[in-house]
């Protein structure tokens, strides 16, 4: 049974994050040392490390893609994704006081987290004021 109390642009943004993830991922497969270079980082010796960050957020985007078509039955999908939002900032943070990244990364963090922010905690708390319901 599919709920349609969930609110009217949730798809869309659903989709959006798909989008964008499959194409930050697809990138970083295709071309692992490109956000290294656009950085200024030192790319990493074992590129293929970064490549499989690539498939996870792309895997990611297929996940947010399937949300979209009902976001209030599929909200441990948004949940999973949010928390990886709100997890790798932290990462970042940890990882800067410690010496460990360059501030130039955190600006990966603007579209790769922080504006989803608000639009998947909206949709989490949709599903909540309907009792998290999954299907039938």
């Amino acid at each position: 049974m599919k709920v349609k109390n969930y609110p009217t642009w949730a798809p869309a943004v659903l989709k959006l994050a798909a989008i964008y993830n499959l194409i930050w991922g697809a990138w970083v497969i295709l071309l692992p040392d490109q956000f290294f270079m656009l950085t200024g980082m030192e790319p990493i010796n074992q590129p293929m490390i970064w490549q499989g960050m690539g498939m996870v957020i792309g895997v990611y985007g297929l996940g947010y893609w399937w949300a979209s078509f009902d976001p209030l039955r599929h909200w441990p999908i948004v949940a999973v994704g949010f928390l990886g939002k709100i997890f790798g900032p932290l990462g970042y943070v940890f990882n800067v006081l410690n010496g460990d990244a360059s501030a130039a990364f955190g600006f990966t963090l603007i579209t790769n987290d922080l504006i989803w922010w608000l639009p998947f905690y909206l949709i989490l708390k949709n599903a909540h004021q309907y009792g998290w319901k999954l299907a039938d």
